[in-house]
């Protein structure tokens, strides 16, 4: 996966996430509304200036209190532990 930054600011981060679609980015952004101190996450993989179809660009929006790469860094770490579960109990359960 790759990441470019595209805005990193105390409150907003806009990433640009290489090779993603909408599958990927809903759970991701599902989960970044989930953390404690985001107040609003989106994408978008079609932006205006981009004049077509594009990898998706993620924004978060925090209240301050928190780092918005460290909401994502949670909001990550989250998605894998559901994962993880779910592939354990989907093993245990074949």
């Amino acid at each position: 996966m790759e990441l470019r930054v595209i805005d990193n600011e105390p409150t907003e981060l806009s990433i640009e996430i290489a090779g993603e679609d909408h599958t990927f980015m809903n759970v991701l952004k599902g989960a970044l509304l989930e953390t404690a101190g985001v107040t609003a996450a989106t994408y978008d993989v079609n932006p205006e200036q981009s004049g077509g179809q594009t990898d998706p660009i993620l924004t978060v929006k925090t209240d301050g209190e928190v780092d918005p790469l460290d909401a994502l860094e949670a909001a990550a770490r989250n998605v894998k532990d559901k994962t993880t579960a779910f592939r354990d109990a989907f093993q245990s359960a074949a």
